[in-house]
């Protein structure tokens, strides 16, 4: 059969185009093919020991212990999800939020942060009648956008990252805010801005909650960091708590992958606050639908580590302390690229880097330092000068100070 295709000259496809690489795992591929000794990968969106090798928490080892000792099932989860995961992502997530207490929050469990972004916006461009405008920060993690296209949604940029002093130009977002069309859907990354490890500060959140009261924007929160962030998962949880606790009908798109290092379970939470009791059912309802002919329901084994961890009193303050170790060692790096730059002599004033938070951090780097520190250096990371500070440990630190120091003389 295939044969007499063939030689009729029939093919369906010769009309696909070539699709360009992601940048990112574009960065690890080039990565792996560098035979230097001295190459960094500082495109890894995945935290990394001082030894530069992936960390199983400890939290998450005794849990996986735990559930293997119980001798588990696995038969298929609800359409919703592991309801012992659902209420406990939601407790972490929204702390002493009446909302919670009152049992208007519709939940699902989804495919880690881009599958609640996906099945969000889905739910929103078949309910969501006051506006098909997605507002992103500039710039911001690259799948917004795609998700937002692939879902028959329009996105617009607002002002965010001001590049002639490497800070938040929040004057500029309040202005973009405020001029944006009336109920535009709003994404908010809860803390450690992906890819600028910029945040707001409370009295900055408590600014912008009033402007989108007033602008009767629909806010959809971005949380992947929580407890990653800082160490501390209340200080991370403060931006969403503060308007579903102000009373606005939020979204809110929980990852797993790093403040667990779970980042191949696909473990996540979709929550979306409601009116009342009755109206979360029935988003709840349609959530379910929507889930069904995409991924008919969500995968089990990571959802039930995150559950085990956070519902046992013992592997909770274990996770707490394991949270703050991985945040402490991205402080200490962030300091120690800073200090090296420093010692070095770098007249340019990196403070900036220490000023950031979370993951990533925003070099300043242009594009053709950018080239040059990779052609030159073999230091890898992505050509808008983002790096991965997870990438850095003791033993690389200073060459890639050093490394920074030559393509910004």
């Amino acid at each position: 059969m295939l044969n007499r295709y063939l030689r009729r000259g029939i093919t369906y496809w010769k009309d696909v185009p070539q699709g360009p690489p992601d940048p990112i795992l574009g960065v690890a591929e080039a990565f792996k093919k560098d035979s230097s000794s001295q190459k960094v990968n500082l495109g890894v969106g995945a935290y990394r020991d001082d030894q530069g090798k992936p960390w199983l928490l400890p939290s998450v080892q005794k849990a996986e212990e735990k559930i293997f000792n119980s001798k588990a099932d696995h038969e298929y989860l609800p359409i919703e999800g592991l309801h012992s995961f659902i209420s406990a992502s939601a407790k972490l997530a929204y702390g002493d939020t009446p909302a919670l207490a009152e049992g208007r929050i519709a939940c699902v469990q989804s495919l880690s942060g881009t599958g609640c972004l996906r099945l969000g916006m889905s739910f929103l461009k078949r309910f969501y009648n006051k506006s098909g405008n997605v507002l992103l920060p500039k710039p911001t993690w690259g799948n917004h956008k795609n998700i937002a296209k692939d879902t028959g949604l329009q996105w617009k940029e607002y002002t965010y990252y001001n590049p002639s002093n490497l800070r938040l130009d929040f004057e500029g977002m309040m202005k973009d805010i405020e001029a944006a069309q009336e109920g535009s859907i709003l994404i908010l990354h809860s803390c450690a801005h992906n890819p600028t490890g910029i945040d707001l500060n409370n009295e900055q959140w408590g600014q912008l909650a009033e402007l989108v009261e007033k602008k009767q924007h629909l806010p959809f929160f971005d949380s992947a960091y929580q407890g990653f962030a800082s160490g501390d998962t209340d200080k991370d949880g403060y931006a969403p708590r503060l308007f579903a606790k102000k009373g606005f009908p939020i979204l809110l798109a929980q990852s797993f992958a790093k403040n667990f290092g779970l980042y191949g379970e696909r473990v996540g939470l979709l929550s979306m606050v409601c009116e009342d009791k009755d109206e979360a059912e029935r988003v709840l309802s349609q959530l379910k639908i929507l889930a069904r002919p995409m991924y008919s329901n969500p995968p089990l084994h990571g959802a039930r580590i995150v559950s085990t961890v956070l519902n046992d009193q013992t592997l909770s303050k274990q996770w707490q302390e394991d949270v703050k170790t991985m945040a402490g060692r991205i402080m200490e790096m962030r300091a120690a690229l800073v200090g090296n730059l420093s010692e070095l002599g770098s007249k340019h004033d990196w403070t900036h880097i220490t000023d950031q938070i979370g993951m990533f951090a925003y070099t300043g780097l242009n594009q053709e330092q950018c080239k040059k520190i990779t052609q030159d250096h073999h230091v890898y990371l992505t050509m808008d000068g983002r790096i991965s500070i997870a990438g850095l440990n003791n033993s690389n630190v200073k060459y890639v100070a050093e490394a920074i120091h030559k393509v910004t003389s």
